[in-house]
């Protein structure tokens, strides 16, 4: 008896992202023999060889989802987008790259210590694991239904830091940016700060990746005369990705956006 009631508890924590065929599984070698394992997910009735065209959301996980499995990137996040709701009203193709455990997004060699605003160098090469992101973004773009005035980058955390380096990097690709607890040098986003529209969010109480670096990259943007919006959460911790992601107007406010 003992044993089906561990079994059956088991089956109920199972976690919801470890089963979502939604997202198809699928594996991008680059042209430099990189691989990188990401999921996929389509527009319902979606058609390659239709007119019609879809947004498209890309989205970079933290550092706790790193791996090998092509799974756990979807632990946060993904619910948004598989929501029937959301799906009907706004269909689009979502993608979710998984970094490899010994990589970090926005840089080959992960900071030690805090990572403050300080720490991210002003001229870094582009790491391995977001040079084969924006591959994946140009195949994308080039085989499948993608209205490129709507492409959107979503990232937490150590996501959230490969996201200001993707649109400091590739500025004109990028119609929004949402950037959840993460940092960058703010002098590196000049060249996005008229192009992107940001919408920022950070826990007041985050002792793992400083609020002061949203605050800093807030104040950069928005005088340098971005259409930027930052969200604070008082009293939470490193994980406001929760509450941003439960905000009523999150899908809203992005698929708005147009470049």
């Amino acid at each position: 008896m003992r044993t089906f009631i561990l079994l059956a508890l088991q089956c109920i924590l199972l976690p919801l992202w470890a089963e979502t065929p939604q997202f198809e599984k699928k594996v991008l070698t680059t042209k430099s023999g990189y691989t990188l394992l990401y999921r996929a997910l389509y527009p319902e009735n979606y058609n390659v060889s239709a007119k019609k065209k879809y947004p498209l959301v890309l989205f970079l996980h933290g550092a706790g989802e790193r791996g090998t499995d092509n799974e756990k990137q979807l632990m946060h996040g993904s619910g948004m987008f598989l929501n029937p709701v959301n799906r009907e009203k706004y269909p689009a193709i979502v993608l979710f790259p998984q970094c490899p455990p010994e990589s970090f997004w926005p840089v080959d060699n992960r900071p030690e210590g805090r990572f403050d605003n300080a720490k991210f160098p002003k001229n870094p090469p582009l790491s391995k694991s977001l040079a084969a992101v924006k591959e994946l973004l140009d195949k994308y773009i080039a085989d499948e239904r993608v209205d490129t005035r709507r492409i959107y980058i979503v990232g937490l955390s150590m996501g959230g830091m490969g996201t200001f380096d993707m649109v400091a990097r590739f500025p004109d690709l990028f119609a929004a940016a949402v950037p959840i607890c993460g940092g960058a040098c703010p002098e590196r986003l000049a060249s996005a700060a008229k192009k992107v529209k940001f919408r920022i969010f950070h826990g007041d109480a985050d002792d793992t990746v400083p609020v002061n670096n949203s605050r800093e990259i807030y104040t950069y943007l928005k005088n340098a005369g971005a259409d930027v919006e930052y969200i604070e959460f008082p009293g939470c911790n490193h994980g406001s990705w929760n509450p941003a992601f439960n905000r009523p107007d999150f899908m809203e406010w992005l698929f708005k956006q147009k470049k």
